[in-house]
């Protein structure tokens, strides 16, 4: 089973969650921007941020033998703080950036007139960069916060086919079917589904445009629970080719969009790497 997490934030997790990654089949991931839990003072802290997406999470990722993409934006929470507006100014220069497939994460976290603000800047950001939006759907009036989404895509301009809604249950994704975006689940403990609702949703919508993520963080989260919905979708009667389309082909296509997408690290090209004299060489098993 080969696996490409579409939605990951690798920032909270360690070396253990790598190399259990490797071995369950994860390939490749895409890490968004998001809030890190507490407040940031100012400008400088995201675009420091940003610098570790581009470049010390890549090195890390790749001692374990997954390639390391990111996507990055003004998250919708902290476009709430005026603190961290200016970055929507530097964010141009950021997307310029090979490693970056995708502007994300957008959307709505409160719905609030400066979300909106933030959310239709950035969805014209994507547009013009040539690049696949990941859109955050919110957690608290989701399906209201889902539908103005879809308004504001549409009057956006940009394709639906580049803009995938995350987050999404069973509530909210025919209305995102409908309007020809992706539609993005985060298999993810307590708040978002799990293996056995993601099944069910399958077995109704197919395996078209959908996206399996495990959208771990610093929260209680897992990330295995692509491989656990892997396992889910052939105990419950889906070929191997259907998982394979699932967890690896359909984000390889979405992000592929971008024209940056490495989905795998080529074996004989990985360094080794030497902490206090010891030699770790990258690949993984």
């Amino acid at each position: 089973m080969r696996i490409l997490d579409p939605h990951i934030h690798m920032i909270s997790r360690t070396t253990d969650d790598y190399r259990a990654m490797r071995e369950a089949g994860v390939r490749c991931v895409v890490e968004p921007a998001f809030w890190l839990g507490q407040p940031r003072t100012s400008v400088g802290s995201l675009t420091d941020y940003f610098d570790t997406l581009l470049g010390w999470e890549p090195y890390r990722a790749a001692q374990f033998g997954i390639a390391h993409h990111c996507a990055l934006a003004l998250n919708p929470k902290e476009a709430n703080d005026p603190r961290c507006a200016g970055v929507l100014d530097l964010l141009p220069r950021y997307l310029a950036n090979d490693s970056v497939v995708a502007v994300g994460e957008i959307g709505f976290d409160s719905g609030t007139p400066q979300e909106e603000e933030a959310f239709a800047s950035q969805l014209s950001l994507a547009r013009d960069h040539g690049l696949p939006a990941l859109v955050h759907t919110p957690h608290r009036d989701k399906a209201a916060g889902t539908a103005r989404s879809l308004e504001l895509i549409a009057a956006c301009g940009i394709d639906p086919g580049r803009v995938v809604l995350d987050h999404l249950n069973e509530v909210t994704v025919a209305q995102v079917a409908e309007a020809g975006c992706w539609m993005g689940f985060s298999i993810y403990p307590d708040t978002k589904m799990d293996p056995e609702r993601m099944v069910r949703i399958l077995q109704e919508y197919g395996t078209e445009r959908v996206l399996v993520n495990s959208a771990a963080d610093w929260g209680h989260s897992d990330p295995l629970l692509t491989r656990a919905t892997g396992e889910a979708m052939l105990a419950a009667g889906f070929t191997e080719d259907d998982v394979d389309q699932v967890l690896w082909r359909n984000p390889v296509a979405f992000y592929g969009q971008s024209g940056r997408l490495v989905p795998e690290l080529v074996p004989d090209q990985l360094p080794t790497v030497t902490h206090a004299g010891n030699s770790i060489a990258r690949g993984g098993s």
